[in-house]
């Protein structure tokens, strides 16, 4: 993730690709649950799978918006609300999908680690935008 000295546009863009790749990914893996997890796993494990994607992929737009809004304002919380998010999905959905490929439980104790990452991701977004008030757009004085 981009250190919040950087250029608003460079994190911007550093958000939004990683945005992108999680999206990419999540997409991958919810296909992969259809079509290859579906005949092996109970229709409880598969209800799992797709709450890690759901959250994977909900996510990954927010990193997208994320590294528009960090391209629009200076505001390097958003930096730190992105890298937030991209560890809190890693740990929520990664946690689950081990769960699920892995069929030991006991990670579903991880899985809450992963929850607060992401509520502290948008905690940290929006207290940033709240206290930001009216600093200018990236590029302007």
């Amino acid at each position: 993730m981009p250190s919040p000295t950087d250029a608003p546009c460079d994190a911007g863009r550093s958000l939004f690709v990683a945005g992108a790749v999680l999206a990419g990914v999540g997409v991958a893996l919810g296909a992969f649950g259809t079509h290859a997890l579906a005949p092996r796993v109970t229709p409880d494990r598969l209800a799992t799978w797709d709450t890690a994607v759901r959250y994977h992929l909900i996510h990954a737009v927010a990193l997208l918006a994320l590294g528009l809004a960090r391209s629009r304002w200076r505001v390097p919380s958003l930096s730190r609300a992105g890298g937030l998010l991209l560890a809190g999905t890693a740990v929520f959905a990664g946690s689950l999908y081990l769960l699920v490929l892995t069929d030991t439980p006991v990670l579903g104790a991880v899985t809450p680690v992963g929850g607060v990452l992401l509520l502290a991701g948008w905690a940290t977004a929006a207290w940033g935008l709240a206290r930001a008030g009216s600093s200018p757009p990236a590029g302007q004085p």
